[in-house]
């Protein structure tokens, strides 16, 4: 099944995410198909509410050459395997240190922003088969995940961005929200 993503405007991507109980065929379906559409934008991470659906799921699926700490260097995260689906994640802890780079959204096509994220956080999830897991990520990984995670809150790129970003994307937002709008009837 074909999922769309939910562009800025849209109503759900305010919405907190509702933590999943159990994971069932349903979810691993709605995970496979998350990545499906994740994949045909050539994004990097997915949360449901991007695509319609409240629940606690993201999506990830970096490029190999991407989980290193430096170009040509060794993997960060050999032992995860991409995609990579994780259910009810959380951060138990993230570090004081922190990077500033330049993040995009497949909820705001062509709009990026600089944000600062933690270089490393402690992560709690459960994967395709209901198990636990708690794991240390590091570099673009954590970063990844901690957008993702903004997603299943409700915070939104927009909600990262600067006084004077959102200033200088200000008809660029306005354009974006009132199609999202107008495409859903509430304009």
């Amino acid at each position: 099944m074909k999922l769309d993503i939910r562009t800025y405007g849209d109503p759900i991507l305010r919405q907190p995410a509702v933590p999943v109980e159990h994971v069932t065929d349903e979810l691993r379906a709605l995970a496979k198909n998350m990545i499906a559409a994740m994949r045909a934008e050539n994004g990097v991470g997915l949360a449901a509410e991007q695509v319609g659906r409240r629940a606690a799921v993201i999506v990830v699926e970096l490029p190999l050459d991407y989980d290193t700490a430096e170009e040509g260097g060794p993997r960060l995260h050999p032992d995860i395997e991409m995609p990579w689906v994780l259910f009810n994640p959380e951060i138990l802890s993230a570090s004081a240190e922190q990077e500033i780079a330049i993040e995009g959204c497949l909820s705001f096509p062509d709009i990026t922003t600089p944000v600062a994220r933690s270089v490393e956080i402690t992560l709690r999830y459960k994967d395709l088969n209901g198990r636990t897991h708690e794991r240390v990520l590091r570099k673009f990984l954590a970063r990844v995940v901690q957008h993702e995670l903004d997603h299943l809150r409700g915070v939104l790129l927009v909600d990262r961005m600067s006084a004077v970003k959102k200033i200088a994307l200000r008809g660029q937002l306005k354009r974006l929200k009132q199609e999202t709008e107008d495409a859903l009837g509430l304009g």
